[in-house]
């Protein structure tokens, strides 16, 4: 299956506690982390949840 790599490139301080988890699930918790995925639909779903959080690295 196809992997997808994720950066976080914001903070989760003063964001609510569900966006928190999103990014450990993603096993993102330090800024400019990347984590590399499945690429799934429900990997897909949590990046849609805080895409304001982070980014898609090619």
């Amino acid at each position: 299956m196809a992997k997808i790599k994720v950066k976080q490139i914001g903070s989760p301080i003063r964001r609510p506690e569900v966006q928190r988890k999103t990014l450990i699930g993603l096993g993102l918790n330090k800024m400019h982390r990347v984590s590399e995925l499945e690429d799934t639909p429900e990997v897909r779903g949590m990046i849609r949840k805080v895409h304001h959080l982070v980014e898609v690295v090619d």
